[in-house]
């Protein structure tokens, strides 16, 4: 069973690390600033060898240089992973492996399948680690939302949360932002009848009231809450008046209320 430490860079990004107590590997997902991470590291007294980037914002890449600088003063070579589709734009120069959408590969005797979820940007990737059911899904789903669409269309966002959405019910799933507040503010206008919606927005509104976080989530959860997730559901098609709709369509204006929130 792997460690997973989760713990917040910059103001409202959340970083990971992934730890095996057997082999003491250690991965990074995401390096929005190098200082926490190496607290962090320090606090468990773990050694970095594995940098797992999702997509190429800022937020989410400008610690790296710093990172592995402070890596090599401690003679830590991590490798670093990221999507081949973004070389161009990502620091090419400083990773390791460019990764393929389905490729495999292994973690501490686990394995980690590369999923394609585009949207947010066109070369947005998630982590699955399959035996530990663990998802790094960072601006592609969320906690209670998805990531807004700068570069995708609806139909590749769509695509991805569905692809996500068949993981199973169990998967851990952590997410890039504490976006949940607000997030569930603008889940309750378009499923307002969803019990399980309401109890969660209580508990996000007295995790948030003692400035705990939110994330990691279960998948069975944003399944059952996460409007996003429920694009094809009676309940939300029918509080978006858009009951006969295609489930394309009722994501896209979602989606599309979100942004103007």
């Amino acid at each position: 069973m792997l460690e997973l430490a989760t713990f917040c860079a910059l103001k409202d990004n959340y970083a990971y690390l992934l730890h095996d107590p057997a082999s003491k590997a250690t991965a990074c997902i995401d390096v929005a600033d190098h200082a926490p991470i190496l607290a962090e590291l320090d606090k468990h007294g773990w050694a970095l060898t594995d940098i797992w980037l999702t997509h190429h914002h800022w937020d989410h890449i400008d610690g790296l240089a710093p990172l592995l600088d402070a890596c090599a003063a401690r003679g830590w070579t991590p490798a670093v992973m990221a999507a081949a589709a973004d070389m161009h734009r990502l620091p090419a120069h400083l990773v390791t492996k460019a990764l393929s959408p389905r490729e495999q590969f292994q973690f501490a005797n686990q394995t980690v399948e590369v999923m394609d979820v585009p949207g947010h940007t066109i070369g947005h990737i998630a982590y699955f680690v399959v035996q530990d059911k663990i998802l790094f899904s960072a601006d592609s789903l969320m906690a209670l939302g998805c990531g807004r669409l700068f570069e995708g269309s609806p139909q590749q966002m769509w695509d991805s949360l569905l692809t996500l959405r068949a993981l199973p019910d169990d998967t851990l799933v952590c997410s890039g932002h504490e976006y949940s507040a607000s997030n569930a503010a603008f889940a309750i206008t378009v499923d307002p009848e969803n019990s399980a919606l309401l109890k969660r927005v209580k508990d996000i509104t007295e995790k948030r009231a003692r400035d705990l976080p939110t994330v990691p989530t279960r998948l069975k959860l944003e399944k059952d809450t996460n409007p996003f997730l429920r694009a094809d559901t009676s309940g939300v098609k029918s509080a978006v008046n858009m009951i006969n709709a295609t489930d394309l369509d009722v994501f896209t204006e979602i989606r599309a209320r979100k942004d103007r929130f």
